[in-house]
Parts: C-alpha cells; sequence; structure tokens
C-alpha cells in the first residue's frame, strides 16, 4: 500500500481584526497571545480630539485609532516598550500642540516622509516597535460617517435627524438607525485586500458599534473581499450597551444590527460575556438566526469595569476557534505589558474617538 501523505502541521492561525479604538485596541491584546500572524484594519473615520484636527490640516488620515492598534501590537523588550509609551504620551500645556498624542506627529511626519503613504509609515512604525503583526488603514483616505438618529423624546419636533461626523454621531441623544460613509466606495490598500484572503479567521468588535466596528462592512471592496473569503468570522460582543449609539442594546440586538449589515459576509461565531447576557435563550435564538455557534465565556475584567480582559478573551477566542484543523492555537506568544491611556471601559470610543 502506498503511504499515506503526512498532513501539514499545524502553524498559528492568520488573523485579521477589523474595528478601532479601545474595542479592537482589547482585542489585538488577546489575539496576540494567540498567533503572532496578526493584522489589524483600522478605521479612519475619527473626527475628534488630537485626530481631528490633524485631518483638517493635513491631507493624512486621522491617525489616533492606527496609534493605538500600533501601541497594542508593540514588541515586550523595553526599548519597544518605552518607545509605545512615548507614541501614547499626550503633550501638555497650553500651546498649538497641546493634547496632541507624540504617535499621532510621529505617523502623520512618517505618512509625508513618504510622500503620503500611510502603508510605508505604519510598516516604519511597526519595526520600531518590534510589533507582532501588521497595522493597516481601512481606506486610503478619510471618511465620514453619517447616521440616522432618533430622538428618545417624543416631543422632539425634529425626532429623527441626519448626523455627520463621528463625534457629533457619538455625543448626539437618541439611539443610531443606520449608519454611511462617505465616500461611498473608498479605495482600499491591496495590502488590507490581501491579508483577508489570506486570513484563516477574521474578527470584528469588540467597540463603538456603529463609528468603529459595522463601517468596515459599508466599504463596498472590503464586504467583497470578505464575502470571498473562506476565514471564520468571529464576532466579539461588547459588554455593555454605548451611550449615544446603543443606548438600551441586549447583546441580540447588537447582533440583529449586525446581520442587517452582514450582506453576503458570513458569520461563524459569537463571543458574549456570560455575565452581561439577561436573555441567553433570546441570543442564541440571534446566534442560530445568523448561522452561527455562540461561545459564552467570562471574558470581563473583575471589578465592575467595563473592559474585557485579554487572558481571559484569548481563552474564549481559543474555544471559538477549537480543534480547526490546521490551527494551532496553544498560544506560546510571549505577552509584554503595554501601555495605554487612562480610561475608562473599552467597549466603544470616546466622544473624540482614539484622539
Amino acid at each position: 500500500m502506498a503511504a499515506q501523505p503526512t498532513p501539514p502541521a499545524a502553524r498559528p492561525p492568520r488573523v485579521v481584526a477589523f474595528g478601532g479604538g479601545h474595542g479592537l485596541a482589547a482585542a489585538l491584546a488577546a489575539w496576540r497571545r494567540l498567533t503572532p500572524h496578526l493584522t489589524a484594519v483600522v478605521t479612519v473615520a475619527d473626527d475628534g480630539g488630537s485626530s481631528g484636527r490633524i485631518r483638517r490640516e493635513m491631507p493624512v488620515l486621522p491617525p489616533g485609532d492606527l496609534r493605538m492598534a500600533l501601541t497594542a501590537l508593540a514588541g515586550e523588550d523595553p526599548d519597544t516598550r518605552q518607545m509605545a509609551t512615548l507614541l501614547q504620551h499626550r503633550l501638555g500645556g497650553s500651546g498649538v500642540l497641546a493634547g496632541h498624542p507624540v504617535g499621532n506627529l510621529v505617523l502623520t511626519g512618517l505618512t509625508e516622509l513618504h510622500g503620503g503613504d500611510t502603508v510605508r509609515a505604519l510598516d516604519d512604525l511597526c519595526r520600531m516597535l518590534g510589533a507582532c503583526g501588521r497595522v493597516l488603514p481601512m481606506a486610503d483616505v478619510p471618511l465620514d460617517l453619517i447616521a440616522t438618529v432618533e430622538s428618545t423624546d417624543p416631543d422632539d419636533p425634529r425626532r429623527t435627524r441626519r448626523i455627520r461626523g463621528q463625534v457629533a454621531i457619538a455625543t448626539t441623544p437618541g439611539r443610531v438607525r443606520d449608519i454611511l460613509v462617505s465616500p461611498a466606495d473608498p479605495p482600499v490598500a491591496p495590502a488590507v485586500l490581501d491579508a483577508i484572503a489570506t486570513a484563516d479567521v477574521v474578527s470584528l468588535g469588540p467597540g463603538s458599534w456603529y463609528t468603529s466596528v459595522l463601517p468596515h462592512l459599508l466599504v463596498p471592496r472590503l464586504r467583497a473581499a470578505l464575502t470571498a473569503s473562506s476565514a471564520r468570522v468571529v464576532v466579539v460582543l461588547n459588554l455593555e450597551p454605548q451611550p449615544g449609539e446603543t443606548d438600551g442594546f441586549s447583546p441580540e440586538e447588537h447582533l440583529t444590527v449586525l446581520q442587517g449589515h452582514l450582506g453576503g459576509v458570513a458569520l461563524h461565531t459569537v463571543i458574549a460575556d456570560q455575565e452581561s447576557v439577561v436573555d441567553r435563550c433570546g441570543l442564541l435564538s440571534a446566534v442560530r438566526e445568523c448561522g452561527a455557534e455562540l461561545v459564552l465565556a467570562p471574558v470581563a475584567e473583575d471589578g465592575g469595569v467595563p473592559r474585557h480582559d485579554p487572558a481571559r478573551l484569548a481563552g474564549a477566542l481559543r474555544e471559538a476557534l477549537g480543534t480547526r484543523q490546521g490551527m494551532d492555537v496553544s498560544g506560546r506568544v510571549p505577552q509584554p505589558h503595554v501601555p495605554e491611556p487612562v480610561r475608562g471601559g473599552d467597549e466603544g470610543n470616546a466622544a473624540h474617538g482614539a484622539g
């Protein structure tokens, strides 16, 4: 009898993580425990804080969310940790540079040095940080978000209104009913499409549902690449609703909204914190409606602060992938302590995004 071919050795999965702000940073902190083959595809719609100032004054992408993803993937040696701390540092004082994180200025300067090529600038910073992955923008041009927001006040004469801009959407009272991106069909870097085409896993969330998670599904070239991909799609649900976007939303409502924006993108696994789910049967029904499986696990930090714990979330992701053929998710990737800005929860960007 002819010898049976030896199956290829299992390897860590190639993962593409979509999002922005603190939510994406939380996902990256978990994924990096399972694989070094990690690509962050980051929203470029922030128009508040330092990022808003820079995008208004310079022909570059808003750098704040990109900076946060870079530092979330920074290497573990003392020099790269110090570099990550520097990039996150916000300048003080009351002058024109006050409030700018150093990393926003560095990324803007590198982009200018490379003739406007943000991908080259990001790759340079990844090398400087010894990053365990790659950071890419979701589009090659800055995006504007346009939302329909419905007031919760029945006597409001303008109960439904159209709001433009991430900050305005986040600070307008009411519920977001739909979201659009402008331009409607922005260019996307070939490196992003290549990463999706070769990915084993794609992850969405946690994060600001309407302004960080859903916009990726609204870009036609990204959605087409995701539809054509054979990667498993994993969604990490938020720990609580976000004021100004998803007030009063249950986990199953988050998922229903996501399903309405999937188009032809298949969904395979939904991860939810077991303590955040009140109606488990309702969530399970919503997950099955999407054709996916549900992983309920304790993924929040202790102490009542709505933040995902990186180690616990990594454990849930490992469970979600299980023993998928060809994937090694044993998680032997060494972990540094990565500096982050002082903040509250990780479920959504602040009113001014990553800044």
